[in-house]
């Protein structure tokens, strides 16, 4: 387990913060109206928000050169 964290140690971190932004800006900004697919279910903002953090921090990763 402690080989898998630290394995994917950003990614963890990337989902977390994704998560928790997606939740402020349900909770902050969202949509009143219902019409707004993303912002006005808090399951679906902390999902996208999950979703964009995973993929920001992957970005700052070490890729391996060379191996397929």
């Amino acid at each position: 387990m402690k080989e898998l964290i630290k394995k994917h140690y950003l990614n963890i971190i990337g989902v977390l913060t994704g998560s928790l932004a997606g939740y402020l800006y349900y909770l902050y900004v969202g949509c009143t109206t219902g019409s707004c697919p993303i912002t006005s279910n808090p399951y679906m903002s902390i999902a996208y928000g999950a979703l964009m953090g995973y993929l920001v921090f992957d970005l700052f990763k070490k890729k391996k050169h060379g191996t397929n």
